[in-house]
């Protein structure tokens, strides 16, 4: 039987987060690496909308 383990190009292994004005879950981005703890917003529409 074949090992279950995720191959990396498997995307439902990445951490993901709820944007913090819409809800919905985004998902790590490379771009995001180094700061993955400050984003908050998933798009520029929703973090001009937060305020």
């Amino acid at each position: 039987m074949p090992d279950r383990t995720p191959h990396p190009g498997n995307k439902s292994t990445l951490p993901s987060k709820p944007c913090a004005t819409c809800g919905l879950p985004m998902t790590w981005r490379r771009k995001w690496a180094k700061n993955w703890d400050q984003v908050k917003y998933c798009s520029e529409r929703c973090r001009r909308n937060a305020k």
